[in-house]
């Protein structure tokens, strides 16, 4: 991809050299910004489900001031995408970063690597809340970048290798360590941050024995180390998708298939899931996740549950902030009526279904005077699944030498039920909130003090590793709430609730 350029634009432009050919970036007013950079091979026809590729060389300057295309992806389903932008742009080259920096002539600036979110199946760098210029502002390189998803990126096939993935983001935590220093960032000091699947990445990553030496320091947003698929309940969801296709469950026959029947036939698997969650059917570890391709603990890639791997040491010289919204499920239950509909049996139901004590309901009822059962089911969920294994991941590494910190975020959107929803926190730590201003989510009232706070934490965390907040220990667990009117540190903000999901999650 290279374009003739006028003298004018030659010499406003900022470019780099790198080893495979020079980069043609833009000025932006708080440094240049270069898109669609390639660091693995476009994944088509033999590459469709091997590991990425290296890049091939190219001739002249290639131009790097528009996004690359996403990778393959169904919509939000209704009425999650009013919620959520989920730009696609069509096109194969999509294993790619985005770079934003303050300066490509400086040395030494501290890296941070974004890994977005979307379930494994939705998601790019192409998000607008996702823009890095407030990084580069504040003198970090801001990198973000694209991974397989889906089936292409995820499913289990004995034929191919597992995890695509996060083999693409561990190709492209490589090629940040070999090209960073071009755009003025210092690969010995990158920190990995992400949100949901982008937060569960993270953590996956920093317990890999592969990814030792290519970060110093994790941020996990809203996902830990619990979400892996068993490999058993993985190869019964490829089996599914197998059915539904028509074909073989083999990765060369799944290639057979046009890309886009696949895509809507992935939509609909995972609509399946989520209507009959039979763990006969898909496997405990699958419904468990609510994800219908995720992560696979296959013994080669992901050898083990990464919690349970950090718990044991791994990443032990890396910090690690983690994590949560005070009322993620929130996000999930409300739009589609989920929280009104619940009632008193049906939650016992639910509740005893789970193995667990039914005393939990009245101590989260105490916990919020006047909740609805609806209330005390998103509660539920919003613990299980994200506050608490967020506490969990916290406390494995908490013995590390490598400091550990532990977050949660209050503000609450004006969006009737939601609270303090899922992904709320996105454009308060990118200092966004130009851009939210007036979405549904958001409104017209956002504080931009807020913004500078949570901002200003991420940034410290990426310059120094120390956020600006104590250290977490099992004893004191002090967490950071990030909120409006307040924010400040509060020791075991959830201490009445916590012996409840003792030897639970």
């Amino acid at each position: 991809m290279t374009n003739e350029i006028t003298d004018q634009e030659a010499c406003m432009a900022p470019i780099v050299e790198l080893a495979q050919g020079a980069l043609r970036g833009k000025e932006i007013p708080e440094g240049a910004v270069f898109l669609g950079v390639p660091y693995a091979a476009p994944p088509v026809g033999a590459l469709r489900f091997r590991e990425p590729a290296p890049v091939e060389p190219w001739q002249g300057v290639r131009d790097a001031t528009d996004y690359s295309a996403t990778a393959p992806k169904p919509p939000y389903a209704k009425p999650f995408d009013r919620l959520l932008d989920d730009p696609v742009k069509k096109g194969d080259d999509y294993l790619t970063v985005n770079l934003w920096t303050p300066d490509p002539d400086a040395a030494g600036l501290p890296v941070m690597v974004w890994i977005h979110g979307g379930a494994f199946r939705n998601g790019s760098n192409m998000v607008p809340w996702y823009d890095g210029a407030a990084f580069a502002r504040d003198g970090v390189v801001l990198v973000s970048v694209n991974y397989r998803l889906g089936v292409e990126g995820f499913a289990l096939f004995p034929d191919a290798p597992p995890n695509r993935g996060i083999l693409d983001q561990l190709a492209a935590l490589e090629w940040v360590r070999d090209n960073v220093s071009a755009f003025g960032g210092d690969p010995a000091r990158v920190t990995i941050f992400g949100e949901s699947a982008g937060g569960m990445s993270v953590t996956t990553l920093m317990s890999l024995p592969q990814a030792q030496g290519l970060f110093r320091g994790v941020i996990a947003q809203s996902g830990a180390g619990h979400t892996v698929a068993k490999a058993e309940d993985a190869r019964l969801v490829t089996g599914e998708l197998a059915a539904m296709l028509g074909v073989e469950p083999t990765a060369a026959a799944v290639a057979e298939v046009d890309r886009d029947h696949l895509v809507d036939t992935q939509a609909a698997l995972a609509m399946e899931l989520t209507r009959n969650p039979d763990p006969g059917r898909w496997g405990p570890s699958v419904v468990a996740s609510t994800m219908a391709f995720l992560p696979v603990q296959d013994g080669t890639v992901i050898a083990r549950r990464p919690v349970d791997a950090i718990a044991d040491g791994a990443g032990a010289d890396v910090a690690l902030m983690t994590g949560t919204t005070a009322h993620e499920f929130r996000f999930f239950l409300q739009p589609v009526g989920l929280i009104d509909a619940m009632s008193a049996d049906g939650l016992r139901a639910w509740v005893t279904a789970r193995g667990w004590d039914p005393a939990i309901i009245d101590a989260y009822t105490a916990a919020v005077p006047g909740s609805s059962p609806g209330d005390v089911l998103a509660a539920l969920r919003t613990d299980s699944f994200f506050r608490v294994p967020a506490a969990r991941l916290a406390e494995a590494h908490s013995e590390a030498p490598a400091p550990t910190y532990l977050y949660e975020f209050t503000w609450e959107t004006p969006l009737a039920g939601m609270g303090s929803c899922h992904a709320l926190e996105i454009p308060f730590v990118f200092d966004g909130l130009a851009g939210a201003q007036g979405r549904p989510l958001y409104g017209d009232d956002l504080p931009q003090s807020l913004a500078d706070a949570m901002h200003g934490a991420w940034v410290a965390f990426a310059k120094d590793l120390d956020p600006g907040w104590t250290a977490f220990d099992p004893d004191k667990r002090t967490t950071m709430v990030f909120g409006r009117p307040e924010t400040g540190p509060v020791q075991d903000p959830h201490a009445a609730l916590d012996p409840f999901w003792q030897g639970v999650v």
